[in-house]
């Protein structure tokens, strides 16, 4: 089995499964758990990105960083600022 996907929960597993399911429509998949379009053009967003940091994974503690901003923990701003002064520390 792929990294990212091990590293997913089952409720993304379970989103990805039915998305599959409806051939990818976004627009059924929202009929389907009874939200708006752009509530899963969001949802989407996040597990794409979930699975980007994953692929892209060099750095742990970057990756951790990103991780807290896909899961809406700290903000991008936050992050970057965490970020440089690892980065200037570690300089």
């Amino acid at each position: 089995m792929s990294e990212w996907l091990e590293k997913l929960s089952d409720e993304d597993k379970v989103f990805i499964k039915r998305l599959v399911m409806n051939s990818g429509s976004l627009k059924k998949l929202s009929n389907e758990y009874n939200v708006s379009y752009p509530t899963i053009r969001l949802r989407t967003d996040k597990l794409i990105q979930k699975i980007q940091l994953v692929e892209e994974e060099n750095n742990n503690f970057k990756s951790k960083i990103m991780q807290l901003v896909i899961d809406g923990k700290i903000t991008l701003d936050v992050a970057y600022q965490i970020i440089n002064f690892y980065d200037v520390e570690r300089n």
